[in-house]
């Protein structure tokens, strides 16, 4: 199957191009952003060696479709999406914190919870919880990159704005923006049968001084779902839940072995198990949107993404 793992375009009037673990963002004379969402996987910082086929499209499809379910709550950076792999926006200066919600005692939160910790980025969590429960209320627990932007690490809302990362009148607004765009993530997880455990949204200043959302929403990379059948009986029982996420790779690569420390080796990925993974972010596309996945032709994809991207700009 071909992918696109990496790009090095030269589009008219590009000022610079940034890489991050997926996405690849091309800077057009100062004024606009084309955000390529390549085929890498990525878990435990760590950028798998191959490729997932459709991984890309998914992704940029599942963004362009939950911000035009949010635009009349929530301003964005969005213009256009001039192919199923490209998202076209306004430059945006990023806030450097990422807002992290929880609605449940899940992944990261529940790691916590279970080595005595009650206090998750200066937010108190209730005693008595277990893991996979829902909180009384979702609760905001913010993440800033590292310095070598390889690691989020959690923050308070006190030290956000006693170091000046965010303003308290700026904060405010990222605050309220983020229980909005939950709140209505919520909604349409439920009207799908699932339910948005925890998610985390991006967000940036246009250059007229607009807070907007950017990036990505509510996409299997950057949130967690459960399936709400059968929710219940499994918290009642126990059990694990059913997840729609990409937690199954990390799983894959914990029992192999691999959490991204030190002298690990990555588990070779044989095409068999790349077209599953393949298979499974197709099964979150359409449980997610509750639509059928059209396949974007990948007959050459860098000429396709080039092509649609000139004819656009």
């Amino acid at each position: 199957m071909n992918t696109i793992t990496d790009t090095n375009y030269n589009f008219p009037n590009q000022k610079s191009v940034y890489k991050g673990k997926v996405r690849e963002v091309y800077n057009i004379n100062d004024e606009l952003l084309v955000m390529i969402a390549t085929d890498r996987l990525s878990a435990f910082d760590v950028v798998m060696p191959k490729g997932i086929p459709f991984k890309g499209q998914i992704l940029n499809q599942i963004a362009t479709k939950m911000m035009n379910a949010t635009e009349d709550l929530v301003p964005n950076w969005l213009i256009a999406t001039p192919d199923p792999n490209v998202a076209v926006g306004y430059l945006c200066s990023p806030f450097k914190v990422e807002m992290v919600i929880r609605g449940y005692l899940s992944g990261h939160a529940a790691r916590e919870y279970k080595s005595g910790k009650r206090v998750l980025c200066g937010v108190n969590m209730p005693d008595g919880m277990k893991e996979n429960d829902k909180f009384p209320e979702p609760i905001i627990t913010p993440s800033t990159k590292a310095d070598n932007g390889e690691h989020d690490e959690d923050i308070s809302r006190e030290e956000i704005l006693s170091k000046g990362i965010v303003s308290e009148e700026d904060y405010v607004i990222l605050e309220e923006y983020t229980r909005k765009l939950f709140q209505r993530g919520s909604k349409i997880a439920t009207e799908r049968g699932l339910i948005l455990v925890d998610t985390k949204y991006e967000f940036g200043k246009t250059k007229e001084g607009e807070i907007v959302l950017i990036d990505e929403i509510h996409t299997p990379d950057s949130s967690r779902y459960f399936y709400a059948e059968g929710y219940e009986e499994r918290q009642q029982k126990g059990e694990s839940q059913k997840q729609l996420s990409k937690e199954f790779v990390r799983q894959w690569l914990i029992s192999n072995g691999f959490q991204g420390k030190e002298g690990q080796q990555i588990p070779e990925m044989t095409d068999e198990y790349i077209h599953s993974v393949s298979e499974r972010y197709i099964e979150l596309y359409e449980n997610i949107t509750g639509i059928p996945f059209e396949k974007g032709d990948v007959t050459n994809i860098e000429q396709r993404i080039e092509k649609n991207v000139l004819a656009y700009l």
